[in-house]
């Protein structure tokens, strides 16, 4: 894949891709600061939750820059801020909660005669060290679900789940573009995931950038398909996994999971291990992002129902874990129960 949606800039700002304005645009912007990061993150220019867990990470070191010739207590007392302010953008997904207490724990841990400069030099370190194990984990996922997908497979996602929301080839787009890399042939069935349309908008344009055949489909007609018998498998993202398999991932996953169960359809999930929330016992403690109504009542700045009328916009709901095939995950297929993710730390 070509695409990379976060970057150091060389001022050492965080450059990221604005996903707003994808398909019709391919707009870099630099953040220069965490509140710009945190800005971007809860307007979904930066979306996905290893991505956005990546960015806030690399949004602590952009939000202490100027802080390097400080004294040991006000960087820490800085940084304190910019997690609390970066940890409030958006609650479902886990990785963002796992990132920030990781470089929160590295800074408490250097040593105490350390000021600004060396905390901020040891931060940078383990931000970018955090997006390149991300990369490595959406190589070994697409590993580990590569078998899944022989050729003529016949795949249908929801949302987005690739390139766009990691910092490497994805998560459950990761085994497709490997099956591509490796010549099988494979199509791809892509919800357009109202209301925000990731699906259409993101994972359509990141598959036809990498060559593989998709088809764009409304979201009710899933079923249609599944009782055509047209789709071999469906494969989705998460933002939270509890210990038990239950697990959150955008609006309109559930309702997938439902119906592949009942035409047989595998249903994957596939989500490195940083996704997993082994302090979570199961799905009713994972918290749901409600967004802004307009995004339910417009398209593309176009009103499509009545200002009086309540939208409800719940942006994820949780999938019962015996709905699930088996999850793909940086260690392999495997399934729940789930301990305390790898390096993961509730702080």
């Amino acid at each position: 894949m070509s695409v990379q949606a976060i970057a150091w800039a060389p001022s050492g700002a965080v450059r990221i891709i604005d996903q707003r304005a994808l398909p019709e645009l391919r707009i870099e912007r630099d953040l220069e600061s965490a509140e710009a990061v945190a800005d971007a993150i809860r307007t979904l220019q930066v979306r996905g939750a290893p991505l956005i867990g990546i960015a806030a990470a690399m949004g602590l070191v952009a939000g202490t820059r100027e802080l390097r010739a400080a004294p040991r207590d006000r960087f820490l007392a800085r940084l304190d801020e910019l997690v609390r302010l970066l940890a409030a953008t958006r609650p479902t997904a886990v990785n963002l909660r796992w990132a920030l207490d990781r470089m929160a724990r590295v800074a408490a841990e250097t040593p105490g005669t350390w000021g600004g400069g060396a905390i901020w030099e040891r931060l940078q370190a383990e931000a970018t060290a955090i997006w390149e194990e991300d990369r490595a984990m959406c190589r070994l996922i697409g590993e580990a679900g590569l078998p899944l997908i022989p050729d003529g497979t016949n795949v249908l996602t929801h949302c987005n789940a690739g390139a766009l929301a990691t910092g490497g080839i994805g998560t459950a787009l990761a085994p497709i573009y490997l099956a591509h890399d490796a010549g099988r042939r494979v199509h791809v069935f892509v919800d357009e995931t109202r209301p925000v349309l990731q699906g259409a908008r993101l994972t359509a344009w990141e598959l036809t950038h990498a060559g593989i055949a998709c088809t764009v489909i409304v979201d009710a007609v899933a079923g249609s398909l599944m009782r055509q018998a047209a789709v071999d498998l469906v494969i989705v993202g998460a933002d939270r996994i509890a210990a038990n398999g239950d697990f959150a991932n955008k609006i309109g996953t559930y309702s997938l999971a439902v119906l592949a169960r009942h035409h047989g359809v595998p249903f994957y999930c596939a989500a490195p291990s940083s996704t997993i929330d082994g302090a979570l016992a199961n799905g009713d403690g994972i918290p749901i992002e409600q967004r802004a109504p307009d995004e339910v009542r417009m398209i593309a700045g176009r009103v499509i129902a009545p200002a009086a009328a309540a939208a409800l916009n719940p942006a994820f709901d949780v999938t019962p874990a015996r709905y699930v095939s088996g999850f793909v995950t940086d260690r392999g297929l495997e399934q729940p129960p789930f301990g305390q993710a790898v390096g993961y730390n509730r702080g």
